[in-house]
């Protein structure tokens, strides 16, 4: 049928795209080649895999772009965020998901729909049969469909690295060293306020534990990979620790909101926090801690930290190779490939950064290409939504001679007009930090507030439209 719809990549962006699209009313063919063939980071053979479980980051949609984003998404229907609301695990002010029940509500989901036939086989190229195509094969890309994509692009593909944190049982964790407690015991979806184990440190504890962790061994690079930079937001661990002595007890072991309940009068010079994985809460994610150690370095520097002397290990740490286009120069508006229109990018490959922004991604090409498909036009999401400044980011907007994956942030919006001075209760300027802190509060919801009421605006818009059409 010269009308199917061909998504390559069952991964959240592909997913989803089949997902909105078949629910527009298009016939979608999507095109998994696992368990044919494996990558390096999945395990399994489900659609829409994680590799951690706090992959959707902040839910907070008042003061957060990422939580602002989860609420653009689930105003849109995405199937994406529905099966991580129902697989939903505590994670303080986060939305976390048991991976495991993700993965199947998603898959159930798409083969059950209709309109979506699954085609579990390598796409190594396009064929000229296939008049409407999404990519969405992520950072993984198999290495057949990469050099098909170099050759349609005519341009060398960029690279970057991601790390793995590792996985401890909860019962090898020693509860009488930790305890749980959320940052500031703040209570988010599903959480309680504790819902972080913290192991504490001393100085001379920390001391001797990131000495070990600079000295110790890292897997080697290949030859090809030597000169590809890491994605800042994805740092692993050692890199990190060799940047400063204090650079990792202001990141990711800060102790700051957090009182032991051991000892509360002594205050921890870092503090490492460990993060539920699974509903049953069996297993916790060390935050943060992305490496690339070897395995044995991992066991025997990680087992330094306090209360994980006798941790065992679900999941050690690790190193794959991630792959984007440079977008900006490649694709229009609607995520098209401009000198092969009938071809759409979404998600990691894009440029995006995160499984949010992937499925973001994922969702719009879906609309897009359906939009197309029938006959319809589709207006672009204003740029002052989550939505629209990623989309516009990786289109336009982004420098294409340093481009990198990015998340979504503020400051990929066009700013707000001036905020009016912050007050306290009696109506009298507030000053130092309380100031700072109001003038953020204020920017980070006047962000939101606009973002709300722009895209409540644009979606209605397109109803209409669609309802008309």
């Amino acid at each position: 049928m010269s009308d199917e719809l061909h998504i390559i990549g069952g991964g959240l962006a592909g997913s989803e795209a089949a997902w909105t699209a078949a629910q527009a009313g298009v016939q979608v063919v999507l095109h998994e080649m696992r368990p044919t063939r494996k990558t390096d980071a999945h395990v399994t053979d489900g659609l829409a895999e994680l590799v951690c479980s706090n992959s959707f980051r902040s839910d907070d949609a008042q003061t957060n772009a990422v939580g602002l984003l989860h609420a653009e998404l689930r105003d849109s229907q995405s199937l994406i965020m529905r099966c991580a609301d129902e697989n939903q695990v505590p994670a303080g002010g986060a939305l976390a998901v048991d991976r495991e029940g993700f993965s199947q509500g998603v898959t159930a989901a798409i083969e059950a729909h209709p309109n979506i036939t699954i085609a579990r086989e390598e796409v190594t190229s396009i064929p000229d049969t296939w008049k409407h195509v999404i990519i969405a094969t992520g950072p993984l890309t198999s290495p057949a469909l990469s050099e098909q994509i170099g050759k349609m692009t005519g341009r060398d593909k960029l690279a970057f690295f991601d790390a793995i944190a590792p996985i401890i049982y909860h019962d090898s964790i020693d509860m009488d060293i930790c305890w749980y407690q959320s940052r500031y015991d703040k209570v988010g979806p599903g959480g309680t306020g504790k819902d972080y184990i913290n192991c504490p440190m001393d100085e001379a504890q920390y001391n001797a534990f990131l000495d070990a962790l600079i000295e110790s061994d890292t897997a080697d690079f290949k030859q090809w990979e030597a000169d590809t930079p890491y994605f800042n937001g994805c740092l692993p661990i050692e890199i990190m620790a060799a940047r400063g002595r204090d650079t990792l007890r202001h990141g990711p072991m800060k102790p700051r909101g957090l009182t032991n309940e051991h000892n509360p009068e002594v205050k921890a010079h870092a503090v490492v926090q460990l993060r539920q994985d699974n509903a049953l809460g069996t297993l916790f994610n060390m935050v943060g801690f992305q490496t690339k150690l070897k395995y044995g370095e991992q066991t025997h520097v990680f087992k330094l930290i306090p209360g994980l002397e006798e941790a065992r290990f679900a999941r050690l740490g690790g190193l794959h190779r991630n792959t984007f286009l440079n977008s900006p120069t490649l694709l229009d508006g609607e995520l098209r490939l401009k000198n092969a229109p009938h071809i759409r990018f979404a998600g990691q490959i894009t440029g995006v950064e995160g499984y949010v922004e992937s499925t973001t991604i994922g969702l719009m090409a879906g609309r897009f290409a359906a939009a197309q498909i029938q006959g319809r036009t589709l207006s672009p999401a204003p740029m002052t939504t989550a939505f629209g400044a990623l989309i516009s980011h990786i289109t336009v907007n982004a420098n294409a001679a340093s481009f990198q994956p990015m998340n979504v942030n503020f400051g990929l919006m066009p700013e707000l007009g001036a905020l009016s001075a912050p007050v306290d209760e009696n109506g009298k300027k507030l000053r130092g930090k309380a100031r700072m802190q109001a003038k953020k509060q204020a920017r980070q919801t006047g962000f939101t507030s606009r973002a709300r009421a722009d895209f409540a605006e644009w979606a209605h818009g397109e109803a209409s439209s669609e309802a008309a059409e």
